[in-house]
């Protein structure tokens, strides 16, 4: 089969590979159809997440067709499934706290002795991100194993296209936890920074959970756009000081809550921000976390603070003594998607969610390593890139192309 594997820095190939095979009786093999880009692909695609090796089968946003089931699967031949990123056993501590992203058993022997030395506790096992979290071949490929297919696949009905329901697999139910974990109370002034995917789910999140104002802050034209249409207030931070511009809009008390959508890799020519770059470089850090310093300075005073950003390791300039004076309330932590997906597909279904505004562009597998090159450097009109399996290399379709045909 054809699979998109990670060679090293900044080199990604589509390549021919073994077809997956079921390994044990609760497994499925699925058939892609869909599966998108992610930005914590791109931390991959820079070399900042520890444990990947040449030749790994990358993505973990992915939906397709049940071919081949396990023994002791609940699936069915022939069944359409969205995969939640995160892999989970279902039985252990934490699944049973509904914690699946922390499951205990998914972390395989072989690889959770290094994940539990950097993190202190071995890390839940994922799709596609780096050997910490399982070596799990990843769904940006023909076929893909699913382990615990008991436990997380959502059975889709015939009559929801792909593009409707794919983002159930992650960036749906984490821009949703990210608002659940602010901790949002009627009328709430929301501040979010990052405009991608991510924050864009937590922007229609957000009002949906209550917020009265969200004022969402980027520097990209056309996801500002997306997220203004959305309902957002925005902020463009390369034309106002971010931290002046929310003690304006809120009296001078600051948000209600602030929710870091952008993660390790903050853009911008900050001095602080300039300093983590050239440290970066060096790997004496691992993050760049300017927008997790500006969101913790400008969260008022007893407000809550919400983490979905992706971070991987150590950060320097942490402003821990703010955050402490301030008395904020911090939640974080990968999102354990098999709790919300049956929530958020009834809400889909509802029309609560708008889902595909953020698509722009479909691009056959093949073309995978120029649409990473594509959405690495061209954030202001790549903001959601799905390949297709089984499409004519070259046959890219960019939404907007296809507005004005």
């Amino acid at each position: 089969m054809r699979a998109v594997t990670w060679q090293g820095r900044h080199k990604i190939s589509v390549e021919t590979v073994p077809d997956p095979e079921i390994v044990n009786p609760r497994d499925i093999i699925l058939k892609v159809t869909s599966t998108a880009i992610c930005g914590s692909d791109l931390h991959l695609y820079d070399g900042y997440i520890p444990g990947m090796r040449a030749g790994d089968i990358v993505g973990h946003e992915f939906m397709g067709e049940v071919v081949e089931t396990g023994a002791q699967s609940t699936l069915k031949k022939g069944q359409r499934v969205v995969i939640p990123f995160t892999i989970s056993c279902g039985q252990c501590f934490f699944c049973e706290k509904q914690q699946y992203s922390a499951c205990d058993n998914s972390n395989p022997s072989e690889t959770r002795d290094a994940s539990e030395l950097l993190m202190g506790h071995a890390m839940g096992g994922a799709f596609g991100y780096a050997h910490l979290t399982g070596g799990y071949a990843g769904g940006q490929a023909d076929y893909v194993r699913v382990p615990y297919s008991d436990v997380g696949p959502v059975i889709i009905p015939d009559d929801l296209p792909d593009d409707d329901v794919l983002f159930l697999s992650d960036i749906l139910p984490t821009g949703w936890h990210a608002a659940v974990n602010a901790d949002i109370e009627p009328g709430d002034t929301v501040a979010i920074w990052g405009c991608g995917p991510v924050g864009l789910f937590t922007i229609q999140s957000a009002l949906l959970l209550g917020a009265g104002r969200v004022i969402a802050i980027d520097h990209f034209p056309a996801r500002l756009a997306l997220a203004r249409g959305m309902g957002a207030e925005i902020l463009d931070y390369t034309r106002v000081d971010v931290r002046e511009a929310l003690n304006e809009m809120t009296g001078g008390i600051g948000p209600d809550a602030c929710i870091d959508c952008v993660g390790m890799e903050s853009h911008g020519f900050t001095a602080d921000n300039i300093l983590d770059q050239v440290k970066a470089q060096f790997y004496s850090v691992t993050e760049r976390p300017h927008a997790l310093r500006q969101a913790i300075l400008a969260c008022r005073k007893g407000g809550r603070l919400s983490i979905p950003g992706v971070y991987g390791g150590f950060a320097d300039k942490f402003p821990l003594g703010q955050l402490m004076e301030k008395g904020l309330t911090v939640k974080s932590g990968q999102t354990p998607v098999q709790k919300y997906t049956g929530e958020l597909l009834k809400m889909i279904q509802d029309g609560k969610f708008d889902t595909t505004s953020l698509v722009s562009h479909h691009a056959p597998l093949e073309d995978a390593a120029e649409m990473y090159r594509h959405w690495h450097g061209e954030q202001n009109d790549y903001t959601k890139i799905i390949l297709k399996p089984g499409l004519e290399k070259g046959a890219i379709q960019a939404k907007s192309e296809m507005e004005n045909a």
